[in-house]
């Protein structure tokens, strides 16, 4: 069975900075490229970033492009989306996810499928 897991989320106030790492089990990192996304209350799903097995980024919205980046360690068999500059409207649950069929490569965010809870961030003053 394969478990996706986003954590380090938190309260941190406006321009503040954070540092969100994904870990799974019952698959291969190494293999896989990993999508962020992040959801908040009320809206759609908003596909953020995503890494290919290479290392190469791949930015699915400009709203983050200048404050967000994204890496992986295939040694700590985790990759992180560093987030800096924070906002309030970034207040979201985030979420990694794989693509257990596509999945060494940044597709499409509908065809991520696999995904866990999520880690909370939320900025405020």
């Amino acid at each position: 069975q394969v478990h996706v897991v986003a954590s380090g989320g938190g309260l941190v106030q406006p321009g503040g900075s954070l540092r969100l790492s994904c870990t799974t089990s019952g698959i291969t990192l190494d293999y896989y490229a990993i999508l962020w996304f992040r959801q908040a209350p009320g809206k759609e799903r908003e596909g953020l970033l995503c890494i290919s097995d290479g290392g190469e980024p791949t930015y699915y919205t400009d709203s983050v492009k200048d404050r967000f980046t994204i890496s992986r360690d295939n040694a700590q068999k985790a990759v992180y989306l560093q987030m800096n500059s924070l906002k309030p409207e970034d207040t979201a649950v985030y979420h990694c996810a794989v693509d257990l069929y596509n999945y060494a490569h940044c597709g499409p965010v509908a065809e991520f499928d696999t995904w866990g809870q999520g880690t909370q961030v939320t900025v405020s003053s």
